[in-house]
Parts: C-alpha cells; sequence; structure tokens
C-alpha cells in the first residue's frame, strides 16, 4: 500500500517516534482518523484510540462514541473515552465553543498519555488541514510561526497524516472500505475553517489545482524561515539581556534602538515572554519618555527604567508583612531572613553595616512591622534634619523601580519608618547619650 510505505517514510523523516514507543491517537470517528488509526495498525505500531464525547450533538455524539469503541476492538487496541459538558465550560470560561472543546480535548489527552504511559499523542491533520490554518491565520492577523500553519510534531503532538491530501484520504478509505461517521456540522458554514473549507479553498483550487502541494512547500519554506530567525534573535539575547537574577534581566533601550528589523526582532525577543505587537509598538514609543511605565503580558511585565528595559517575573502584588517583637527571634519575609536581639547600652559597639538596624529601644513601640514599601512612604534618613520621600530616596540611591518591591521597610507600631533594610535606618531612632537599651535586626545576606 503506497500510503503505508509513505506513513512509515514520513515518520522517520520527521522523527515522530521510534517503533517500540506507544502512540495515543485521537480518533473522533471520521474519514480521517480512522484512516490513520488503519494505517497504524497495519505498520505495526503499538497504540491506544482516544475518543472525546462532547455531548454536542445529541444521538449523533453516542452513535460517534460506540462506533469508534467497536473499531477499538475491532483492532484489538486499547480504547478510552471521556464525557465533556462543553457548553458549560464554555460559558464558564467565556469562550466559544471550538476553543472550549479544543482546550477539553487536549488536557484529557495529555492526562490518558501520562497515565497509561504513551510517549506521544497523534492527531489525524492533513495538507488540506494546513492550508485552513495558513488561511484563518492570515485572515486574523499572525507572524511568522503563523505562516508555517502545522507541524508535523510540536512537544508530544505528532501529526503523521500531513503527507496526505484529503482527496488522498477520502481515496484511501473508499479503497478499503472503512468504515466511519460523517459529522454533519462539518457542512455548516457557521464555523470559520468550515466557511474555508467549502466556499474559499474550491475556488483557490481553479487557480491552482495543486494548492495542497504549494501550500506544503510554504509551509516548510516558512518553517525553515523561522528556524532562522529563531536563531538570529538567540543570538541578539544572549548579546542584549544581562541576568540580574533568575527571573529578571536588563536590556539597553540604545541597543534596542540598533535591531534592524525593529518590530520582528522586538516580537521574537519578548513574544516568547507573552508580549502581543500591539503592546509592544507602544514599547517602542515610549522608551524616550519618563521612566516608570511598565507593560504587562500575562506573566510577565516590561519596566521602562532609566536608559533600560527590565523584564521580569510578575510577582504577587506585595508581600505579606510581618511583626517583630522585642525579643531575640528568626523571622523570614520575602525569601529574605531578619534576626532581632535586645542588648544594654554598655554592650553596644556601633556598626555601620547597613544591613543592619541599631535602635533606641526605649523609643520604639512594639510590634513592629517588616513590609513592602508603598506610595507615599517618607522618613528622615540617618544623617538629614528633614524627612524625604522613599520615592526620592530610592531614586538618590539608584534602585531599580523594579528592586524596590523586594526591600523591606521597617515601621514602627506609631506608623514612623525605621529603617529601609540594608539601606539606611530613619534619624529619629538613632543611639543617643540617652539610651539605655539598643534594638538589633539584622538582614543576613
Amino acid at each position: 500500500m503506497e500510503a503505508l510505505s509513505r506513513l512509515q517514510s514520513f515518520i522517520k523523516q520527521h522523527a515522530l517516534f521510534l517503533e517500540e514507543e506507544h502512540v495515543l491517537l485521537a480518533v473522533s470517528g471520521g474519514r480521517d482518523s480512522v484512516a490513520m488509526a488503519h494505517l497504524f495498525k497495519a505498520a505495526g505500531y503499538h497504540f491506544g484510540i482516544a475518543h472525546c464525547n462532547f455531548n454536542l450533538r445529541g444521538e449523533e455524539s453516542e452513535l460517534d462514541e460506540r462506533f469508534t469503541e467497536g473499531l477499538a476492538q475491532e483492532l484489538a487496541v486499547p480504547f478510552y473515552t471521556c464525557r465533556f459538558d462543553t457548553n458549560k465550560y464554555a460559558g464558564e470560561n467565556h469562550i466559544s465553543i471550538q476553543m472550549a472543546a479544543r482546550d477539553l480535548r487536549y488536557n484529557w489527552l495529555e492526562k490518558i498519555r501520562k497515565e497509561f504511559n504513551y510517549q506521544y499523542i497523534g492527531v489525524a491533520h492533513h495538507q488540506n488541514d494546513v492550508i485552513e490554518t495558513m488561511l484563518l491565520n492570515l485572515t486574523r492577523g499572525t507572524g511568522i510561526s503563523g505562516l508555517h500553519g502545522i507541524l508535523p510534531k510540536k512537544g508530544k503532538l505528532i501529526r503523521p497524516l500531513l503527507y496526505l491530501t484529503q482527496v488522498e484520504i477520502d481515496e484511501l478509505v473508499q479503497k478499503n472500505t472503512y468504515q466511519y461517521r460523517e459529522d454533519s456540522s462539518n457542512l455548516s458554514v457557521k464555523y470559520s475553517r468550515n466557511k474555508l473549507r467549502l466556499e474559499v479553498i474550491p475556488v483557490l483550487k481553479e487557480l491552482n489545482p495543486a494548492l495542497e502541494q504549494t501550500f506544503e512547500a510554504n509551509r516548510r519554506r516558512f518553517a525553515e524561515l523561522e528556524i532562522l530567525l529563531n536563531l538570529q534573535v538567540q543570538e541578539i539575547k544572549k548579546r542584549l539581556f544581562k541576568k540580574l537574577s533568575e527571573d529578571e534581566f536588563e536590556i539597553k533601550i540604545s541597543e534596542l534602538k540598533k535591531l534592524n528589523p525593529l518590530n520582528t526582532l522586538l516580537y521574537g525577543l519578548f513574544n516568547p515572554y507573552g508580549f502581543t505587537e500591539t503592546v509592544l509598538h507602544d514599547l517602542s514609543h515610549s522608551w524616550d519618555g519618563n521612566p516608570g511605565k511598565v507593560f504587562y503580558s500575562a506573566g510577565h511585565q516590561l519596566l521602562v527604567d532609566r536608559g533600560c528595559i527590565i523584564l521580569s517575573l510578575i510577582k504577587e502584588s506585595g508581600y505579606e508583612e510581618i511583626l517583630i517583637k522585642s525579643g531575640t527571634a528568626i523571622y523570614n519575609w520575602n525569601k529574605q531572613k531578619y534576626g532581632s536581639k535586645t542588648i544594654p547600652i554598655s554592650r553596644f559597639e556601633l556598626n555601620t553595616n547597613e544591613n543592619i538596624a541599631q535602635l533606641d529601644l526605649d523609643l520604639l513601640s512594639f510590634p513592629l512591622k517588616l513590609r513592602s514599601w508603598k506610595n507615599g512612604d517618607c522618613f528622615q534618613p540617618l544623617g538629614l534634619k528633614q524627612k524625604k520621600k522613599l520615592s526620592d530616596f530610592f531614586i538618590d540611591r539608584k534602585i531599580s523601580l523594579n528592586h524596590k518591591k523586594d526591600i523591606g521597610i521597617l515601621e514602627n507600631n506609631n506608623g514612623d519608618i525605621l529603617w529601609v533594610a540594608g539601606l539606611r535606618i530613619d534619624e529619629r531612632y538613632k543611639i543617643s547619650p540617652n539610651t539605655k537599651k539598643v534594638f538589633i535586626l539584622e538582614q543576613f545576606i
């Protein structure tokens, strides 16, 4: 069988899986996935069949499930099924039925893959699906990754039928008299993909009868261009991204401005962190303004600081404040460790280390509070005669806007700031000739 030998060659060419590995095939009961299951059986591969019942088509959904279970019995392979309340899931998550079905399907397939020790999940996309995906992406707007459409392998997901067209699958099914289920929703043009399949692609095929082969060639070219672009982006990232911590990088704005083409390379650098083209466009038009502007993705932020961009993981806003008592104790705050003790003035020795606060115990009102800074904070830095805004103090000390939240603020019970941890104590609470006892709080580095 020509389709079988081509399948084996395609799998080897793209290193989809090894012959001894097990693949979980997603089978709806339609002709494409049924053909895939029969080809895997003929090739002698190890596989199981998984079927999703989305409960969207009443009795049709029930018949699809029963048919697919019968197919698994016929092929003598394991069968897994799950029923979903797709309408409820879509409503709760405010997404379309199609998106809900996709989420439910892939989440469940991955769960079964792990639970039953399958190495990969196989889905029955073919060359015509590639055309539809590329056209949909072009219609909605896309980067280069959207232009290569569907890849043969992505992580644990494989698409072993990408070497076949819809016509070739139809011929294979007819020649071998494979039984399958017809999904009536495939004929509805209310879905964008169906509209392309039924109304747009036939017109394109009139212009180019070899449309599938042309799009497959285009897909390969775009995939190779993406590889080249990613290599370039990684080289730029190594050069420009200065690591500040595990989840934080500093990038000089002057270096970003030199990138050409700017928009494409900015997208390549920051899209992996979830930033969209619109956000990056706004970023590039604001980095010459005043520092402090922040741009967000779902999990990261870009902070325009003085002459640079700070890329960081978004952490929970603020840290839980903790109470500090007058005795000897160890405290943990924001992954930092502090130790406290009280000593008589007779044992006191002045320590100028900024990681140690030495304060007049009689001026303190316990419990003290250790917290993050907040807008409006002010204190009287040691050596000054007047109060200063904490935000101005940070600027003077050249503290990154993004680092402010990691600095502990020790607050007296009357609301006064006693110590900006690691930087300066308050002038009003320093040791004086009248001090009898000294309270010491040390930040361990």
